[in-house]
This record gives C-alpha cells, structure tokens and sequence, in this order.
C-alpha cells in the first residue's frame, strides 16, 4: 500500500474510537466499537480482543475475509479496509499490545484469550482531510 496522505495519517493518529465491520457467517454485518492502531509503515490496522468475541468468530469463519474500521470525529472521517487475520502468537499480540499503550497512554486489558486482529489495508476513504 502506498503512503497515506499527510492530513489522513494525522487524523489516524488521533487516539479516537472506531467503528470494526465483520460479516457474521450469514452475511449480515456485525458492528462494534473498538480501539485501534495504525502502523503506516506495514499498512496494518491492529485490534486487541479476545479469541471468543463475536468479531473473531466471524473472522475465523472465513479466514483472510474482509473488515472495515471507520474512524469518526464530527464531520471527519476515514475508513480502512482490507483482509483480516486473527493472530494469536505471542509477538505479534505483544507488539498490537504495545502500540495500544502507546496510542491511549495505557496498555490494553489482558483476559485470558486475549488476540490481536490483524488488518492488512488496500482500500482507504475519508472525507473532510
């Protein structure tokens, strides 16, 4: 994926909430509220979460399936797409770990089960940046 323009990675860089869109197995959308990091430099959105949340079911259904996470703040907005993966080794829910602590200036919570959902971006809108 090709460098995001400067005004869109700034607003990514925004320690905002975002909306992650999956498909439940029946094809209807399954919408939730999520925190999330942006790593430009891999074209990678990355989501902590648990291996038994509703969002990885879905995903594990249809392994390397589409998701959607769309950033808001008034009238701005982004959304980033791609083919997700959950990832459950050790270094890579370690680094989605780090990079949450260092977004919202705390670390993640550590359930047991805790994953990391990786979202390999190729498809970027946005609107007032």
């Amino acid at each position: 994926m090709s460098a995001l323009p400067k005004p869109v990675e700034a607003f990514l860089a925004e320690p905002h909430l975002a909306t992650l869109t999956t498909l439940r197995p029946d094809g209807s959308p399954h919408v939730v509220a999520v925190r999330f990091t942006w790593d430009g430099a891999a074209g990678l959105a990355r989501v902590m979460t648990v291996a038994s949340s509703r969002k990885v079911g879905n995903l594990l259904a249809d392994p390397g399936g589409r998701a959607a996470l769309c950033q808001v703040d008034g009238f701005r907005w982004v959304t980033l797409e791609g083919r997700a993966h959950v990832r459950t080794d050790a270094p890579r829910v370690a680094e989605g770990a780090r990079r949450y602590a260092e977004r919202y200036w705390s670390p993640p919570p550590d359930p047991p089960g805790r994953v990391v959902v990786e979202i390999a971006v190729d498809r970027v809108m946005n609107l007032n940046l």
